[in-house]
Parts: C-alpha cells; structure tokens; sequence
C-alpha cells in the first residue's frame, strides 16, 4: 500500500467500527425509549441482569468503562428507581450497585429487543454472519485489552 493511501478513510479499520457501532446503537434507541432508558444504561442492565449487586468497578471492567465514566448513568439510574447504590460495609470505598425492584422488572420488557433488533438486520445479515462477526469483534477486543 502506497504511503498517502495509509491516510485514506476507505482504509482505516477504526472508521467502519465507529460508523458501525453508532448505526447499531442509533437502531436500539426507539427499542430503548419504550423503557425510558439510553443505551449505556441498557448496557448496565444487561450485566446487572447477569449478576445483581456488583461494585461500580466489577461494572466497570465488565463494560470496560472507566469509574469516572459510569458513576453519572448510574447517578441517573438511581434517580429513576432502576438501581439503589450503597456503601459496602467491609470497605467505605467500594459503592455496591443492586437492581430495585423497577429495575428488575424492566428485563421483562427488554426481553423483546435483541429479536427485534437482529430481525431486522437478519434479511440482509444471515445469523451466521452476525454470529461470526461477533466472535471476531470479541477476538479483537480481547487482544486489543491486553
């Protein structure tokens, strides 16, 4: 490859993955807005609804996000009743993060959105593909976080 074409957008791996995630992510907000929720706090639901009452830093690393990053959406979260936040007792500064009972209940009505959100990909992006695409997303993150 010719060095000036090293600059070319069309040959950049970060352009398709930010274009892309935005696009996705633009795809779950009218999902997300029935819930009165935006994505990164949906994000947050998913690991809560893995593992109720986790620290702001278990969060963190599962999302791999920054402690700086998460404590305003989930300051947000609480305000809306979704979480409750709390002091550990065994170590002041860890803050414990549990679903409310409006939190859990919103796993309900999120059960719909990922059906909903790959069958509209699924005419022009077989499951397969998707499938693969996220097994190689997931390699790269892995050797990207090391």
């Amino acid at each position: 490859m010719k060095t000036e074409a090293l600059l070319q957008l069309d040959n950049q791996l970060c352009f398709p993955l930010y274009a892309a995630s935005r696009m996705v992510t633009k795809l779950y907000q009218p999902l997300l807005e029935e819930l009165d929720i935006t994505y990164p706090q949906y994000l947050i639901l998913l690991v809560l609804w893995e593992n109720d009452e986790l620290t702001v830093s278990e969060i963190g690393s599962k999302l791999m996000l920054e402690t700086n990053t998460l404590t305003p959406l989930l300051k947000r979260m609480e305000v809306k009743g979704i979480i409750k936040r709390t002091r550990s007792i065994i170590d002041e500064r860890r803050v414990i993060v549990k679903l409310t009972n409006k939190g859990s209940s919103l796993k309900e009505k999120a059960l719909c959105i990922p059906t909903e959100l790959l069958s509209g990909m699924a005419e022009h992006f077989p499951m397969e593909k998707i499938n693969r695409l996220r097994t190689d997303l997931n390699n790269l993150l892995e050797i990207l976080s090391k």
